[in-house]
């Protein structure tokens, strides 16, 4: 009985060895990849980046409006504290 697979033709030992080659280096790549990407420091690094570059993008005129809410809504309370406590 003939074989259904036809023969293929037979491989040179130097591109075998290139193509294991170039699927180990491929392999690695991988593994380099995923094991940074699990990584919890590589993680809190990233995280602080990104922080620091959307800080970065704060528009400082907002921020001292916010303070200044603040500082005022502070101090109407304190205000109104010593009222209530005088009477």
């Amino acid at each position: 009985m003939a074989d259904a697979q036809p023969r293929s033709k037979p491989v040179d030992r130097r591109t075998l060895v290139a193509d294991i080659d170039r699927t180990r280096a491929e392999l690695a790549r991988t593994i380099d990849a995923i094991s940074d990407r699990v990584s919890p420091r590589r993680n809190v690094e990233r995280a602080a980046d990104e922080f620091r570059e959307r800080a970065g993008e704060i528009d400082p005129v907002m921020v001292g409006a916010a303070v200044a809410a603040v500082v005022v809504g502070v101090g109407v309370a304190i205000l109104l504290l010593v009222r209530r406590r005088r009477r």
